[in-house]
Order: C-alpha cells, then structure tokens, then sequence
C-alpha cells in the first residue's frame, strides 16, 4: 500500500494522539495546555497558534472519536464516524509546498483551530483507508498490558504489536521462557 508523506505523517499524527487517552497507558498523554503544545510541537504541525484550555478540552474531544474509529466493527460505522468528524471541522482543501515538502493536500483551513486542524487532516487519512479497503489496518496492540493504537502498515497486514522492540519481543522472551521452564519441569 504506497501512501504519500502527507498522510503518513496524518496517520503517525492521529496514532500519538489516540495514544495520549488515559486507558492507553494510565494518564493523561494531554493532561494540559504545555502538553498540548508539545504535541503540536513533536508532530510539526504547522499554523497551531495560541493555545488555550478550550483548544485543550476541543483536541480531547476529537481524540476520543478517534478511539471509536480505532473501535469501529465495520467501515460504514467507521466512515460514519468519519463524515462528522471532517464536517464538523470545516474542511477545505488546499495545495500547500512548505517546510521543504513536495505538493501536497492539507484538509483544513489557515486559520483553523488545532482541533479542526487534527479532525480534518487526520479524519482524511484515516477515510483513505476506510476507502480502500484496508480498515483493517487501524488496530490496538495484542500485548496484555498495552492497546496502544497503530496502523499495520505491513505489506501482509501481518503487525501484532504497536512496537516490536519493546511489546513484540516482551511477549516472546515471557513465552520462550514458559516453554524453557516447562521443559525443564
């Protein structure tokens, strides 16, 4: 599945933000306006101006319909989802070449709120999946102690685990020692 730079850069976007919600791992990953920043900040979003508790509580707010995405049985739940989330945030999309990137869509308006901005360009990537079929490569990792989001985006829709290093190997080393310790039993 090739995916332009724009969209996989969207997807990484919307996998760290379904990823702050406190059931992902305890706390709040954007208990606060400086969290907020710093979000926009290591995303490289661009335009994100003032920020403020509103901005906060709005950003939280799209977060979570973006879990229900994640948790979607089908792509008409999913797109349904979807459709709301990029209306609401007043999409129009524009041809943009800036920061050293080639052409590319952004789905959001100038001026827009972060929330708008995150609603609309994130909710479009994650409908070019939806479109092509490939719903389901939006999924939570299998690790016991994680469900952490990812998108599998393995040529065989093959990815267990959000990390490999980290959840990925955990579960094999616990099971190769089960087996070692049952071996020797």
């Amino acid at each position: 599945m090739q995916i332009p730079h724009d969209t996989r850069n969207a997807l990484e976007t919307v996998v760290s933000l379904v990823n702050t919600i406190p059931e992902a791992h305890g706390s709040d990953g954007l208990p606060d306006v400086e969290a907020l920043y710093g979000f926009a900040q290591a995303h490289r979003m661009s335009g994100v101006g003032d920020l403020g508790p509103r901005d906060l509580r709005a950003v939280q707010a799209v977060r979570t319909r973006f879990a229900e995405v994640f948790a979607a049985p089908g792509p008409r739940e999913a797109s349904e989802l979807l459709n709301d989330l990029v209306a609401a945030a007043g999409t129009t999309p524009q041809l943009t070449d800036h920061d050293g990137y080639d052409w590319h869509v952004h789905y959001f308006a100038p001026d827009a709120s972060m929330a708008d901005h995150l609603a609309a360009d994130c909710g479009m990537a994650l409908a070019f999946i939806v479109v092509a079929g490939e719903q389901e490569r939006l999924r939570r990792c299998e690790a016991p102690d994680c469900g952490h989001a990812f998108v599998d985006l393995s040529r065989n829709r093959s990815r267990r685990y959000c990390d490999s290093r980290t959840c990925g190997n955990r579960l094999h080393v616990a099971a190769y020692r089960a087996r070692r310790k049952e071996a020797a039993g």
